[in-house]
């Protein structure tokens, strides 16, 4: 059986990434995010990346890293709100950005894992979304088509793996993270705990290790929270 595990981020990246690649990248906010992998990610060098991720992280964390140091060149994302650098550099136009409603983004990213090269959605019609795209007539409502989006490589962050790349996500960090996966040509997975294969229920687990091609294990990520808003005593 093909050993998926490797010891660090750095080593299960070094020979997959390179200049001018899409990477995919899970999380919501900076809510199951692959920490460990975006920082070395960073640290690889590599340069003129297109990111998929539902937003670019904030300004010393996740994405946020790799826009501070200038490896992207495009983000195709839907939210960008908590990033000082990324506002900047997009309205100096020096990163090129590709807004998409999020579910859209979803489907995007889900299509294009399952092979499916495009779609039709209300989502978007009669707005700038769907300027310069197909629109087509469904029993006499309006739709856009909007291309599928699959990656050169993709981060993951899992709760639980076991050593044949079966995956569990913790609550509300599943977000992003199973459609990033099937989308990538080539998965890779941070996850917090590895186990035996055979040790997960198989009913508990939430996306195939058929789609993962590497395994590192990060136990202590840091797990940021974007805003933290707490009652007053």
């Amino acid at each position: 059986m093909m050993n998926k595990l490797y010891p660090n981020a750095a080593v299960a990246l070094q020979d997959i990434v390179a200049d001018g690649q899409t990477i995919a990248v899970g999380g919501f906010g900076l809510c199951g995010i692959p920490e460990a992998l975006i920082a070395a990610l960073r640290d690889s060098g590599v340069k003129n990346l297109t990111c998929i991720s539902n937003n670019a992280g904030v300004d010393d964390f996740g994405l946020g890293l790799l826009l501070a140091t200038r490896q992207v060149k495009k983000m195709i994302a839907s939210y960008v709100g908590e990033n000082k650098e990324f506002e900047r550099q997009f309205l100096s136009g020096e990163l090129e950005v590709e807004l998409t409603p999020q579910g859209t983004l979803a489907e995007k990213l889900r299509s294009g894992g399952a092979g499916i090269p495009a779609f039709f959605t209300k989502t978007g019609v009669g707005t700038q979304v769907a300027q310069g795209k197909e629109i087509r007539e469904f029993d006499g409502q309006e739709y856009v088509l909007e291309r599928s989006l699959t990656a050169d490589v993709a981060l993951v962050k899992a709760w639980k793996a076991d050593t044949s790349g079966n995956l569990v996500f913790r609550k509300t960090a599943r977000n992003f993270n199973p459609d990033v996966a099937t989308a990538g040509r080539i998965t890779v997975v941070e996850a917090e705990e590895i186990v035996e294969t055979g040790s997960l229920d198989p009913d508990q687990i939430h996306l195939s290790g058929i789609y993962v091609h590497r395994i590192i294990c990060n136990p202590n990520p840091e797990k940021r929270i974007e805003q933290r808003t707490i009652r007053e005593a």
